[in-house]
């Protein structure tokens, strides 16, 4: 009976899982987002979002176990160089997983899991409504401005016929 064993193994031996995790937890690490079957993104979310919690304490024994986790250097310095940057001030949930359809090949569900940080296209619909309400802002002082400037105009007009 399966009490209490919450880990997914995907079909492999412990060994070939560990390392299969590792090598997508570093192409996560690099690439930001990644491409791969649900039960592997669900998987590797409860593998990397640990690691990138120890990224935000900067200090050689926390490298040294993340680099135990990844073994790969690039993917270490970059979690602890760019990742835990933009993560600093997030209590939790460094990945997002979305369900992108099924694959020809065996039709096997994907996901694309990606670091929240870092989506372009969220962060500039973020940006624009920020962006929007400075646009309302400017929009007031205009017709404020623009009101004066349109009864000086037509005080010289109404000087000028006199």
């Amino acid at each position: 009976m399966r009490h209490g064993k919450k880990d997914n193994h995907l079909g492999r031996k412990e060994g070939h899982r560990y390392a299969m995790m590792s090598n997508l937890a570093v192409s996560l690490i690099t690439h930001k987002r990644i491409f791969t079957t649900v039960a592997k993104a669900k998987a590797l979310r409860t593998y990397v979002e640990p690691l990138i919690t120890k990224s935000k304490d900067d200090s050689t024994h926390s490298r040294r176990v993340v680099f135990s986790y990844l073994q790969n250097k690039e993917a270490v310095t970059e979690l602890f160089r760019e990742v835990s940057q933009k993560v600093a001030d997030r209590p939790g949930g460094y990945t997002r997983i979305i369900k992108v359809g099924n694959r020809p090949g065996d039709a096997a569900e994907m996901a694309m899991i990606e670091l929240v940080d870092f989506n372009a296209n969220l962060l500039k619909e973020k940006g624009g409504k920020k962006a929007a309400a400075a646009k309302t802002t400017r929009r007031s002082r205009a017709k404020k401005t623009a009101a004066p400037k349109a009864a000086g105009s037509s005080e010289a007009t109404a000087e000028g016929s006199e």
